[in-house]
């Protein structure tokens, strides 16, 4: 595919109008909503294909957000997109003042591997319904969902509007080379910044959805056993590579000990004794990704947990008990199925580890103490989080997702993904039945009488 003469026929697309009309805009949704439905079942399949992802976490973290946000999207568009009237100036008087909301153009979305399918649609509907074109790079890691999503836009979609661009290193390269009107992208830091990079070239706006250290406190309040059954949820879901999964656990010391047996029981009960036998339990993505986390196992003060077979990319349900803080475990994001546990006594232990590390995505506390949990709310820079959860922030639309500082740019979900893609435009409609000569030169006299106005603003 020539990507340059691609890119050029989808600008072509855009400035002719074609994308504009609210009411196409919901008929190419229903259009794509028709075609995932027709193709659901072979999404999971392609899911399980890539690394065995259970058909219940398909539904539950991919095809069902999708159908969400379609749904969502389609009845809510016409609204979203509608000009909002906002208070106006007396300085402007007389006048009324709106908010317009305007396409950029031809945008990339550069989708990640570990929740290839709806990483990948979720930011396409938010692009449509604002009326851009679209070229979508799905990862290379899962060919089996690539294929499909490929399948699935042709169904609807002619390349002068949304075009799936296959490949890996040289086409994502390729494509971050050429000008575009905004660029979405979803994976590590690392890759984050080379897109910023690419994007700085043109003054091409972005959206960063990228990772960290996320951490999880609890103190001794709380219920152990309801604690470390939604922590072996939130941490092990994917198999662990899930970028809002709690990365490691600071627990008040006193409990520590009877939180790793509740961990092992929880663990024990959702995945039986020998989790490589369960349906429920992911695989790793590919042998890198596997050697990297293996290595974190290396001299590791494991807990239970640690099995590990290259041949079926798996590695069981791992829980460390206190590493050491420049342990490898510790110095970067996990993502996989491994979670440190650390004991702290402290306030102050918390904030010196927490402080190590650059702003995460997630920030997740269980406290049954309001004191407690407001300060770490307060205390603490996170994307977003759960209060005696872990994860569930990502599933309520009407909440935006995304990072701060390294963890990321932007923010989307529901209505937020229709303002991500959107430029807002501010417009005053003037009267013309009074014109007050104070705005204009000369200006002499006028100083006093304009500080007047001011004030009294």
């Amino acid at each position: 595919m020539n990507i340059p003469s691609l890119i050029d026929s989808q600008r072509t697309y855009f400035t002719t109008g074609k994308t504009i009309a609210i009411s196409s805009r919901i008929q190419v949704l229903k259009k794509l909503y028709k075609s995932v439905k027709k193709n659901e079942e072979a999404i999971h399949k392609a899911l399980y294909s890539d690394f065995k992802k259970p058909i219940y976490e398909s539904i539950s973290s991919e095809t069902g957000i999708v159908y969400r946000e379609l749904r969502l999207a389609i009845k809510e568009l016409e609204f979203w997109a509608r000009p909002k009237k906002v208070k106006g100036s007396l300085l402007n008087f007389p006048s009324k003042d709106y908010l317009y909301y305007e396409p950029y153009g031809t945008t990339l979305i550069i989708a990640p591997w570990n929740y290839p399918y709806q990483l990948a649609l979720t930011p396409l509907i938010g692009a449509i319904a604002a009326g851009n074109t679209v070229v979508i790079k799905p990862s290379e890691l899962t060919p089996a969902t690539s294929q499909v999503i490929e399948i699935i836009i042709s169904e609807v979609f002619t390349p002068e509007y949304i075009a799936v661009v296959q490949g890996a290193i040289p086409e994502t390269t390729e494509l971050l080379a050429q000008r575009w009107d905004y660029i979405f992208f979803t994976g590590s830091v690392f890759v984050g910044k080379i897109v910023a990079q690419a994007a700085a070239k043109h003054l091409t706006p972005t959206t960063l959805e990228l990772g960290g250290k996320n951490p999880c406190v609890i103190d001794a309040s709380v219920n152990i056993a309801l604690v470390a059954k939604r922590i072996v949820w939130g941490k092990f879901l994917n198999a662990g590579q899930t970028c809002v999964a709690p990365d490691y656990i600071l627990i008040d010391a006193s409990i520590k000990d009877s939180f790793l047996k509740e961990l092992e029981k929880e663990i024990a009960l959702a995945y039986g004794k020998d989790p490589s036998t369960s349906p429920d339990f992911a695989r790793i993505i590919n042998e890198k990704n596997f050697d990297r986390l293996t290595k974190m196992l290396e001299d590791a003060p494991i807990a239970f947990g640690g099995k590990i077979d290259r041949n079926q990319l798996y590695i069981a349900p791992t829980i460390i008990d206190n590493p050491s803080i420049d342990s490898f475990v510790m110095e970067d994001e996990i993502f996989g199925p491994i979670l440190p546990v650390i004991p702290y006594q402290t306030k102050a232990d918390i904030e010196a580890i927490i402080d190590r590390y650059e702003k995460p995505l997630s920030g997740y506390i269980f406290s049954r103490k309001r004191s407690f949990t407001n300060w770490f709310l307060s205390r603490f820079s996170f994307g977003g989080g759960a209060v005696n959860d872990t994860v569930i922030q990502f599933a309520n639309e009407a909440l935006p997702f995304g990072g701060v500082g390294h963890s990321g740019v932007g923010s989307y979900h529901g209505k937020h993904t229709f303002l991500t893609f959107s430029h807002t435009k501010a417009i005053v409609k003037k009267g013309n039945w009074l014109d007050l000569p104070v705005r204009y030169a000369p200006y002499k006299g006028k100083n006093n009488l304009l500080k007047a106005v001011l004030k009294w603003l």
